[in-house]
This record gives structure tokens, sequence and C-alpha cells, in this order.
């Protein structure tokens, strides 16, 4: 479950009385729009009319009606948000963070977003929880976010809602509450919302603050899956692989899981590569599952470089090459995957891929046996009887200088 921060599109506001007639036929229909129109709209905003000026804004953002022209497009919307108008401060908001018409600027950007907030505009409060839960142009602020969002949320913005339900799911700028979590996970999750029915279905899967329910998770995961969200295509392959929810069917789980992989999402290309491994839903072929280890391994999946190193080492799928084997079970075994710690250290242990190097072979071995696998810590005291009292001591020494390290000094 993962909120990211995300920019609503820019709108088309209300505009008063006869000036609301103007506006439809310019923007909508700009090939009928006369230039006398045009002017007509021109004039108006250097009157300081702050309708007129967002319209115009918006008619040099998007090229209706005049040539594009982002920066023109800034200088209108300025005007406007100057004098209150919250749709032209949320849009000019937008043009700031991404860098459109004015260079990049994020605190600038919090700063009109909260202009249109403080005014009531629904998106514009969504956008600013954004900003304090990730801090991005301001002071990262879990309790400031969960306000802003409430306050989007209460609007009915399903984007608001599954922001505040995630705060609540993990804890953030409030007491984690899995109820209120799905509470506000629903309300998204039933205007459509991809991002909050994958949620949902998570906890519905897991029994977080509703009753475990494999067959209702499987019904939002579907509902996300079909909108194309890739965490919701990989949960749902892994429901069919599992029969959790519905019939085990391995041909619908490599399906999904396909769905997912192809838009990159690493989990689902880790199973992916596993079914093609095992001939499960798919005819074995042990080098389109190197292939998809590899997709996974190379975004960082720990179990995906430790099945790929395997497949190196072993010449499954790939030529046999102990050196790249090394390569990806180094890349794991500093992410603390067993597996790849004790086989690494085999490897220095036998001088394959790597000279051999009996302080490092003890050193992962030892790293592995204390996670509490028993065969590690045979391996590791067959090298040790191999080794002089000073190597030992000094593979201790880097074994915990690794671990205290997190890692980082290995």
């Amino acid at each position: 479950m993962q909120m990211k921060l995300r920019y609503s599109i820019c709108r088309f506001a209300w505009v008063p009385f006869w000036f609301t007639l103007l506006a439809l036929m310019l923007l909508p229909h700009v090939a009928l729009a006369q230039g006398s129109e045009i002017e007509t709209l021109r004039h108006q905003a250097e009157q300081g009319n702050a309708a007129a000026q967002f319209v115009l804004g918006f008619m040099y953002e998007d090229g209706r009606g005049v040539p594009q022209n982002p920066a023109t497009a800034v200088r209108w919307y300025r005007a406007a948000a100057e004098q209150g108008n919250a749709d032209a401060q949320f849009n000019l908001g937008v043009m700031y963070a991404n860098g459109r018409g004015v260079p990049q600027n994020h605190a600038t950007a919090a700063r009109w977003f909260r202009a249109a907030a403080e005014r009531g505009d629904a998106a514009a409060q969504w956008d600013l929880g954004s900003r304090y839960a990730h801090g991005l142009g301001v002071r990262q602020n879990d309790a400031a976010a969960v306000r802003w969002f409430r306050a989007a949320a209460e609007q009915g913005l399903a984007g608001a809602q599954q922001s505040l339900g995630f705060m609540y799911a993990n804890g953030r700028g409030v007491p984690q509450n899995h109820a209120a979590a799905v509470r506000w996970y629903r309300a998204a999750a039933e205007q459509g919302d991809a991002g909050a029915q994958h949620n949902l279905g998570f906890m519905y899967e897991n029994g977080h603050g509703v009753p475990q329910n494999h067959a209702t998770a499987v019904r939002w995961y579907r509902a996300a899956a079909e909108q194309g969200h890739a965490g919701a295509q990989s949960n749902l392959g892994f429901m069919y692989e599992n029969g959790h929810g519905v019939p085990q069917n391995h041909a619908t789980a490599v399906r999904w899981y396909r769905a997912a992989a192809e838009q990159g999402f690493d989990v689902a290309q880790f199973n992916l590569g596993l079914m093609y491994a095992n001939g499960r839903g798919v005819p074995q072929n042990h080098a389109t599952a190197a292939r998809w280890y590899r997709a996974a391994a190379e975004q960082g999946d720990a179990g995906a470089q430790f099945n790929l190193g395997l497949m190196y080492a072993n010449g499954r799928g790939v030529p046999q090459n102990h050196a790249t084997a090394v390569r990806w079970y180094r890349a794991a075994a500093v992410q603390g995957d067993v597996g790849a710690q004790h086989n690494l250290g085999l490897l220095f242990s036998l001088g394959q891929g790597v000279p051999r190097n009996l302080v490092s072979a003890h050193m992962w071995v030892n790293l592995a046996a204390a996670k509490g696998g028993v065969r590690s810590a045979e391996i590791r005291d067959r090298i040790a009887g191999q080794m002089t009292p000073v190597q030992i001591a000094q593979a201790q020494r880097r074994a915990s200088a690794c671990l205290t390290s997190n890692y980082r000094n290995c």
C-alpha cells in the first residue's frame, strides 16, 4: 500500500452572468471563436476581471483559440490568483509544481495550493495534504497532511479519501485505526478509485479493520485490476495462484501477473518468473523465467536477485557464469537475504566466480547462520576448520561491522 503525490488536472471554473456564455463559446469550440470574442475576453481580463483572467490563462495553457504559451498562462493565472480566485490559485500551483511557464518551485506551489485550500478548494486541499505527507515544498508534517486530507475527503474527493484511509491504516498523523481506514477506503472505492479499491481488497484479504474475507478481497482487487492498477493485478494473480477467494487457476494467475509485470511491477515480475520456472499455468521455460527475474532484480527485488544468481550458478535459462551469480547473490545478500548470504559464502569458500577467500566465506555464512540457518552453521564450522584463529576473529569482526551498519560495510 503506497501513497504517491498526485496532481489533479487543471480545471475550467464557473464564471459569472453573461461571461459564462462567452467562455463556453470560446473553450469547447475553439474553431468557431472569433478574434473579436477573444479580444472582448482579453479586455475584461485587462480591466481586472478575475474570472476572465482565469479563463484567459486556461486558454494560453491549453492553446485554445490562442497560441499555446505556458508563461502567458502563468501571468494570467497569477493576476486572478492574487485577487483570490481559487481555481487560478490551484492552477498556478500546478504550474509551479510541474515547472510549466515558470521554473519549478515546490515551495511556491505549496503556497498557492494553500491559498486555494483555505478557500475550500478540495483538490488543493488534497494536494496540500500530499505535500505535507511527503515534505514536498513544506516541512513534512503528517498531522497537517491528515487535516488537509480530511477537509477534502469530507467534500467527497475520492483521492483524498484514499489518502486519509492510508494515514489511518499506517498510523501516520493519527493513531492507527484499521476500521477508520476501511471506512475511508470504501468511500473512495465506491466512487471507482482504483487505488482505494486495491487497498480495500488488501484490508479484506488480511482481516484489517474488517473480518477476513478472501472473496470480498478478490472482488475489490478485480475492480481495481480491470482499471489497470498493477498492484491489484499482482494481488489478484496471487489469489488465483493460491485459490484464495476463487477457485485455484494457474493460467488466470499468470494472466494477471503478466498484466502487472508488463507495467514494471516488480512483485508480479518475480512471481511470473516463478510460474515459468516451475511450469505453473505456462509451459516451463527457464529462459523466460530468467528474463522476468532480471526485470525484478534490476529494480532491487532481493528474491529475484537470489533466484537469478541461482540460475547463473547452475546455468539454467542462462549460460553458467559464477561471477554473475556472485554479483546477484551479493545484491540480495546486502538486503539481508539468508539464502543469498549462504550461497555467496559457499562461492567464496570454493573460489567460484570470485577469488577464494575464507574470511569472506566465513563472514557471509556466519551472517546466514545468525538468522537460524542450521545448514549455514554447519558450513561455517567446516570453513572455520580451515582457518587460523586470527582469520576467524577477522571474519567475526567483519560480520559484526556488516550487521551494525545494516549491510553497508560488508
